[in-house]
This record gives C-alpha cells, structure tokens and sequence, in this order.
C-alpha cells in the first residue's frame, strides 16, 4: 500500500476547539465522533468544510466572487492537503413544493427527455394512437391495400360544427369536385343538400376514386396532395367493403379533430407553462377552505359556537351582525340555531356552507348607527371566507384563515401536475406519471422488462442507461421505497441526505473531500450495510469521507476514528483519541471506546412495566398502512420500529399525534385516515417533542423557553437594589424598553450590511454585547448581575442558585438532559437538532406531570452519542414512571431494547410495509422470525 497522505489541521479554534492539531487521512473513510456539543462539527463543518470552501472560491474570479459572498476564513492557523470538499448535511433539502425526488436526482430530467423522443402520443380525448405521416407514406400504407381493392379519398373539411354550410358546398362545386359526403350519406353536389342549421355536420368532399393496382402512384400522389390542401393536413381514406383508414400530416386525433403540439422535453415540465396544468399551474393540488375545519365540533349547534372559523367566532353573540345574518336565514329555512350542527336537515347545512344562490333574505340589524332591514343574498361560509382571504392585506390573518383550509387534489389534472396532451403520451403503455408514481424498488423491475421498439431503443438505450444508473444508486442507499413524484419537503433529514448521496455518487468526482453528517439518521440496522457500501464505494473512487457519526456500525467499519472530548461544550474540544475501533477501545480516556468495547453498557431494565390502559386504533389506512388495527399501551414507554418507508410516521404523527392534538388540545388539524380511536378519555394532552428549533431568533434563549428567566427576573426584581430603584420585574427583561440598551434594542450586536460582502456581526458598542443598559446593570445577586447570570453555563448556574428551589428546579433537569454545558441565554439560532430537542424535553420535565400526558417522540437519539443515549433512555424512564405514556419512533437499538413495549411495522418499506409485524416486550418480539428488529435486538438483549 502507497504511503499515507493526510490533511494536516494545526491549531483550530473555531467555537470550542481547544487550539487542536489533527491528522486525517486522506481517501479514506474517517469517523468524527464524540459527546454532543464537543466540538465535532466544528471541526468538520466550520472547520474543514469551511475552508475547502473558502479555497476553492479563493481561485475563482473576482467577477465570479462578487455573486458568491464572501467566505468567513475559519478560526485555523493552518490546513495542509485539502482537496476541494462538498457537505452533504441534512439542512440542505429544498422545501420548495415543486421539488420532488426526480428533480433532485435529476432521474425526472432524463425522463422528460426519453418520452420526448420515444415516446408515443395519444389523443387525450379518444385515447387513438397518434401518428405523423409525410405524403409519401401515406401513399406507400394505400399501395400495401390488396390489389383490386376501390377506396375513395375523402377530405374532411367540417368535422362536428353547426350550420348550413353553402357557401363551403358553393366552393367545392365551383372548384370541380362532384360528389361529397355528409354524416355518412353520398350526395352529388349538384343536387339540394338540405342541412339542419342546428345540428352538428360532418362533412367530407371525395376528391377521387381509385382502384389499388400497379401505375397509380402518380395519380394517387397529386390526389392526396388536393386532400391534405383542402382539409388542413387531414385525410380519410374509404376502403369499399372495409374500415376507413385515417391519416394526419401533423400530430393530430383525425377522429376528434384534436391536434397536439410538437412533443418536447419542456411539455413534461410541470414547471414550465408548456407542460403544466393550466388550473393548478403544476402543483398537483389546491389550497381550499375546509368544512370540517371551520366546524370541527358538529355536536355542537351554531348559537353554542359550532361555527369556528375566524369572522364567525362573533355567531354566538346575539348583538353581531353575524348572528343576525343567521338568525334571518333559520326564520326563512325553519332550522333552529339551538339544533346541534350534525341534526340540521342536509339542505340546510348545504345552504350554510354554500349559501342560498342569490335567494335573498332580510336582515334585521340593530348596530351602533342605527337600525335597519337589509337584505342579503348569503353567500355562503366558503365563498364568505375565500372573499376576506382574498381582500385582506394583512400576512398575519391570511396565515389565520389558511389554519381553516386543506390541500386537495387539483379538480382538473386529479394531483398528476401535466397538461392532458402530456399525460396522453406513452412509453411502454404507461405515461410519465405512472412511472414517477411506482416505487424505486418497482420502477427497478419496469425499467429492466420495458418493451421497445428497435427504433425506439436506437434512440432511448442511451438516456435508459442513465436512468438505470441513477435509480440503482438511489437503491443502493436503501430508498427502494420512495416515489420519484414524492415532494422533497415531506422527507426527513436522513432521506433527504441519502438523496443527495445518491445523485453525488452519480456525478462520479473523483479527489473531493465529501462530509457528512450523520448519513444513518432515520435508517434500520438493515439498510446500514447498504449505506455503508455506498460510502466505501465513494471512497474507493479516490475521494475522503469525514462522517459525524455516533452509529456503532459505521466505526467499526471505519478506516480511522477520531474522538473529540472528553466532555460537551466548554469541557470538550480536545483530541481524545484517534485510530481504528480497535486502538480506541483500548484507549482509557475514550468514552467512545468503553461504550465500544463494552466496558460501560446501557443496562436492560430488570423488569417490564406493564399498561395501565390500551389506546387503541381501528382502520389506519393513512400512506402505505394497509387497513390495521393498533393498539398502544398506555402508561408505559412504547418504542414503534421498523425499517424505512415502513409506515411509523404515517401511524404516529399524521394518524396518532393529529388526532389526539386535534381531540385533546383543540388543534386545527386534519387526522391521517383511520376510522375511529378509542380509549382518549385515559389521556388529557398530547406533546409533541421533536427537532424543530425552539425559536427562530437569537432572541429565543433555554432561559426564555423553559421559564425559568421569568423566575430569575422576579429574583432580581425582589433584590434590595432593584426595591430602591424601583424597577419592576420587566426591567430585567431585554424584548420591552425600560431595562434593555436600546442602541441594539436588546440585541446585543449589531448586524452591518456589506454590500457584496457577507453581513458583518458587530459587538453593540453601548452596552458591549450585553444587552443591558447601564443602570439595569448595577443591580446584582449574590455579586452578578443579570448578564452574568445569563452567561452561566447550566453547571454554573446549578451551584448559583441552589438554595431557590423553584429555579435549581428547572436547571436540574436540563442538567440531567445532558445539556451541562450550554449557556442559559445561548440564542436558539446556535442550539442543534438535538439540543433544541432536549431543552423541550427538560421543559416537560420541569413541569408537574398529570399522569395522564402523552408524550410522542420522533427519533429522539439524533445527534446522540452513547452517553447521551443513555442519559435519555434514564429520561425517558422517568417520564413514564409517573404514570405517562411515552411513544418513541426510533432505530437505536438500545433505546429499543429498554423499552416496555414495541410495535414492529413492515415488513419491509413503502407498498411493502404497512402492517404490525410483531408486538410485546422487546423479549417477546426477539422471538418473532419475520421482524427485522427482532433478529438485531437479540444480541443486545442477552448482553
């Protein structure tokens, strides 16, 4: 083996970094790893991605530099060896709606071009295939007629149009024809030829009569040229004792007289006006107001507040002129406003929603003006409310009445996103749509098998190539049950990675350092050797991989690891440990290593807590959910399982979390399909803790989110200074005036424009960075004042405050979420995935439990090291011990493996999953030789 070459990192100091010096091997497959927050992606993200960037923009001009911002140089004294590098991360998914799975990979793009030119039109109207044919061989298919056989060529001049049409008979007469057809009868042309001026003709001139025999050519030739002259490229030819054959000089349906344009790679562009639905504009679907969001509650009766959409809420008050609208239609209708919604006769519920056409009723409105009658043709809720969506100018209320609508398939093209003509053309008798809708796995199988002719496959087999390519890599990463028409918004942060993975092995560099951040998020133990394959293969093309993984499979098959610790945060940012699995688990100081090797385990609970109760679901057909019952336990922690595509997600957050949000905490949402729940009177509210950032803004901090700022501010504001000053609670607050510096309202830095050049983040001069003005400043406890306290890492806040139970309270549990090291005023902008998820846990946990909450988690170990994993699973115990229900999505063994119970969906991805494969305590589904989970949990178990 040729000698190692490295990229040689010396001094790196970016966030915490504690001025390291690191050798990674190139072309390699090196695993970057470590507690959460110690410095992991600083290195690789802010680090070594940062600066190949920055070199790599360095080279280019400065006319090219100027569209591109500026590069912040990372805080690194130097790097040697860098090749240019690419970040495949999670964040980086388009959320644009007319993004899909195609247009990411680019497999859409080859497609558009495969059926524009192999593919074979239809007439969207009769389904007939359409064909172009020049002079030539229109002439050659007549000459292949049996010989003898009489024909006449017929032009049809009107197809289907009302009317006498003289003036065209006049024509054809003055030009020499004789005879003409009209709706299948032959009239000479000299004779009267009597025509209903409102009925639809048919009207074909006969131009000739030939018998089919040896010398005709020419003869033919001319004649057909007179009929494709005089009928616009159409001809019909009568075979006498025979069918009429058709024919088209241009793309058009001789039958319907349809004419399609020039097929081009754009027609089946559902981005591009040339291909996409007109009424949707290539969306696939509508935003429309929804009956059952505007009257969730049919129960009820509109004088007790049935009616909930916004500019209705005012019904039940007999003073509004809302209630009196209604009251004059119940007095006309005879329906009483006392009756609960769902008990009004059906006429009457149509007439509310979609009013009384142009029936006018009168109103009697007694307002602050006066008195009057008016009268009203009511419109009805939905067109009410469309109009005020329309008219209002406001973002803030048109994002309110959008709460009340739902997306619906478009009414013209039925969710397909192309024009008619599009969708008309086939290639191997399916058109685009169909094939963008099979799964990968079956579009693997149609691809191989599809039928060609020998024309179409001289001209298809090179675009063919490309697609089975691509599709394979996309198999490859385990997404065989993904649909090329999926919409890139609705995946998660793992899919959309393994997405860009697959289309960046399709591009084939070589020589690039690819950087990765944590591929194996949301994928099975099964798929994992799949991905890793994918990434050995990257490698051995001649590029470096640096993968941020915690994921013990993907160390072990590493080439070299390297471990940043010990600790999080301010504790960590030090080089641990580096080589291979072996030489870090016999490295004392590695953390990584002791889990590795088995020093420390996450010990299996002694014993299995048993339900108290039983949620269960009937009917759950939401995706791929093949129509199964399931039933949760409740007051237990539940773990769903299964591999990708399988259906958790459908089953949990669109079925299980949007029912009970909308059941329990009076949610406006829109359950997945399921036909009934039974057992939610055992619950009183739902939470959902997932990875969304806890606030957009820097001004959203752990302090503000979990409440306990709110505490530290009463603290301050019952100190003898803040007495003597007078200053009240809000004071201390930097979001109102009063206490905050106002030169940055509070901010604490100031953001510079800079035109060309990235924008520029100062320290606030006035206040330097501290958020406070001067006088607020001078009020202090214990010897700190406000900003200090906001400056304390959660360990140091714990020791601060540990004689005010209610605050030491709520530090505890974020401290024992393992979050020790973050600051209690770090902006949210800074916080992780992983953090955010953990502040909202340690949030819930501050909180006094009901014992009757549900708490649902979506892979709560991202971004996890096994220490951390530890620390959760020991959370989420504790949650569950007071009698709550905790359900977890999740593919991390060990969390599996301590949980009271599992749901294993599958048995494998998309149309291939969608049922429970086994259920029970983990021992009871090790058992169960059909579950994929099973068979890896066994040997956890028996540690």
């Amino acid at each position: 083996m040729s000698e190692r070459k490295y990229i040689k990192i010396r001094g790196a100091n970016e966030h915490n970094l504690k001025n390291i010096d690191v050798d990674i091997p190139r072309n390699e497959l090196v695993v970057l790893t470590g507690l959460s927050g110690s410095g992991k992606s600083s290195l690789a993200f802010d680090t070594i991605y940062a600066e190949g960037q920055r070199r790599y923009m360095e080279s280019l001009s400065s006319y090219a530099r100027q569209f591109l911002g500026q590069m912040e140089k990372p805080n690194v004294e130097k790097i040697e060896g860098l090749s240019p590098a690419i970040s495949i991360d999670q964040k980086s998914t388009n959320r644009n709606p007319r993004s899909t799975v195609g247009t990411v990979t680019e497999i859409y793009d080859y497609f558009r071009l495969l059926y524009a030119r192999v593919g074979i039109p239809h007439c969207p109207k009769c389904g007939k295939e359409i064909k172009k044919q020049s002079v030539d061989q229109m002439v050659d298919q007549i000459m292949a007629l049996p010989e003898r056989t009489k024909i006449q060529l017929l032009a049809p001049v009107v197809r289907g149009r009302k009317g006498t049409h003289q003036k065209l008979l006049e024509q054809a007469k003055r030009s020499g024809y004789v005879r003409v057809q009209v709706d299948g009868n032959t009239y000479e042309l000299s004779e009267e030829i009597p025509l209903e001026k409102n009925i639809k003709h048919n009207i074909d001139i006969v131009v000739d009569r030939l018998v089919v025999k040896e010398g005709i050519e020419k003869r033919l030739t001319d004649s057909v040229e007179s009929v494709l002259d005089l009928a616009e490229g159409l001809m019909t030819v009568d075979v006498i004792g025979g069918e009429p054959i058709h024919f088209s000089q241009s793309f058009s349906c001789p039958d319907c007289g349809i004419s399609i344009d020039e097929i081009e790679p754009r027609s089946f562009s559902f981005n591009n006006p040339f291909g996409a639905c007109p009424e949707c504009f290539g969306l696939g679907y509508k935003m429309e107001f929804d009956e059952d969001l505007m009257i969730p509650d049919k129960s009820l009766s509109i004088a007790e507040g049935a009616i909930q959409v916004i500019g209705w809420q005012s019904c039940t008050d007999p003073s509004s002129y809302t209630y009196a609208t209604l009251k004059a239609l119940s007095e006309e209708y005879k329906f009483d406003l006392n009756t609960p919604y769902q008990d009004l006769p059906k006429k009457v519920q149509h007439m509310l929603i979609h009013g009384t056409d142009g029936k006018v009723v009168k109103v009697y409105y007694k307002g602050q003006r006066g008195e009057g009658v008016y009268d009203v043709a009511f419109e009805g809720l939905i067109r009410n409310v469309q109009r005020r969506y329309r008219e209002t100018g406001s973002e803030t209320i048109k994002q309110e009445y959008e709460t009340f609508m739902r997306i619906t398939p478009c009414p013209v093209c039925g969710g397909q996103r192309l024009k008619r003509e599009s969708l008309a053309v086939t290639v191997s008798g399916k058109n685009i749509h169909e094939v963008t809708s099979m799964s990968i796995k079956n579009l693997q199988v149609f691809l191989e098998n599809i039928e060609l002719t020998k024309q179409q496959h001289l001209i298809g087999d090179q675009i063919l190539k490309e697609i089975k390519a691509r599709v394979g890599f996309l198999v490859d990463v385990g997404l065989e049950y993904l649909t090329l028409s999926r919409a890139t918004g609705t995946l998660s942060g793992g899919e959309a990675q393994r997405i860009r993975l697959a289309t960046q092995i399709g591009s084939g560099l070589v020589g690039v350092a690819y950087i990765l951040d944590e591929p194996s998020i949301g994928l099975h133990q099964r798929d994992n050797d799949k991905l890793l394959a994918t990434l050995k293969n990257l490698r051995d093309l001649g590029n470096t991989l640096i993968v941020v993984e915690h994921d013990e499979d993907t160390m072990r098959e590493a080439d070299y690891i390297v471990d940043i610790g010990p600790g999080a945060g301010e504790h960590g940012g030090q080089l641990v440990a580096e080589g291979t699995a072996e030489e870090i688990m016999k490295n004392p100081n590695s953390i990584t290593g002791a889990y590795l090797s088995g020093r420390i385990k996450i010990p299996v609970p002694e014993k299995r807590r048993k339900p108290t109760g039983w949620l269960k679901i009937k009917g759950a057909q939401e995706n791929n959910l093949k129509n199964i019952n399931v039933n949760i336990p409740l007051g237990v922690m539940t773990c769903i399982t299964g591999v990708s595509g399988s259906g958790k997600s459908s089953l949990t957050n669109e079925i299980l979390y949007k029912r009970l949000a909308r059941d329990l905490n009076r949610a406006r949402t829109i359950p997945g399909k399921h036909k009934a729940m039974e057992g939610l009177e055992q619950l009183d509210k739902v939470i959902d803790i997932d990875q969304s950032p806890i606030g957009r803004t820097p001004r959203s901090n752990p302090a503000t989110y979990t409440g306990v700022f709110d505490q530290i501010r009463d603290l301050f504001a019952a100190t003898p200074d803040a007495k003597a000053r007078g200053y009240a609670k809000g004071r201390f607050s930097f979001n109102v005036k009063g206490g905050r510096c106002e030169a940055c309202s509070g901010d604490g830095i100031l953001k510079i424009e800079m035109h060309f050049l990235p924008d520029v983040y100062v320290p606030c001069e006035v206040c330097h960075g501290q958020r406070y003005n001067r006088e607020t400043l001078e009020v202090r406890y214990k010897g700190k004042n406000i900003y200090d306290v906001l400056n304390m890492t959660v360990e140091e806040a714990l020791e601060f405050f540990e004689n005010v139970p209610s605050i030491h309270r709520k530090i505890q549990t974020l401290y024992d979420v393992g979050l020790s090291y973050i600051r209690l005023g770090q902006p949210s902008t800074e916080l992780s995935g992983g953090e955010a998820q953990r502040i909202k846990l340690a949030t819930e946990l501050s909180k006094r439990s009901t014992g009757k909450t549900i708490y649902i988690l979506d892979e709560p170990t991202t971004g996890l090291h096994f220490a951390d994993v530890h620390k959760l699973t020991e959370i989420l115990q504790r949650l569950a011990e007071g009698g709550n229900t905790v359900v977890v999505i999740e593919h991390n063994l060990d969390v599996i493996k301590t949980a009271d119970y599992i749901i294993d969906m599958g048995p494998e991805g998309g149309d291939g999953g969608g049922t429970v494969v086994a259920k029970g305590t983990p021992e009871e589904v090790a058992k169960v030789p059909e579950s994929y989970t099973g068979k890896y949990i066994k040997k956890y178990l028996k540690s």
